[in-house]
């Protein structure tokens, strides 16, 4: 674990939104690096979409990016640019 330094006005948004959502200010950041990280890794998937990945992600064993990254297609030449839904097959580490 290491310290990140975020400005006072990200801070006060990580607060805001922490306190709405009832999660703790380090788990609220630590949804959005997720979520942001994913984002930018596959910029073709919706933030619904992103959101049902961390689920099925947390259903399978938790979040390993890993297997993220190998369970969904390349941003270039995936399989379908038209599936509404993104498979994910994770294996649970242990």
């Amino acid at each position: 674990m290491g310290i990140v330094k975020i400005s006072d006005q990200m801070h006060e948004n990580l607060r805001i939104a922490s306190n709405a959502l009832s999660r703790s200010i380090n788990s609220q950041a630590e949804h959005w690096m997720r979520v942001g990280m994913l984002a930018e890794l596959h910029p073709e998937l919706s933030h619904s979409q992103i959101c049902q990945l961390l689920i099925r992600a947390e259903q399978a064993g938790g979040f390993d990016l890993a297997a993220l990254a190998q369970a969904l297609p390349s941003a270039g030449g995936g399989s379908g640019a038209g599936d509404s839904k993104p498979s994910l097959q994770v294996r649970r580490v242990q």
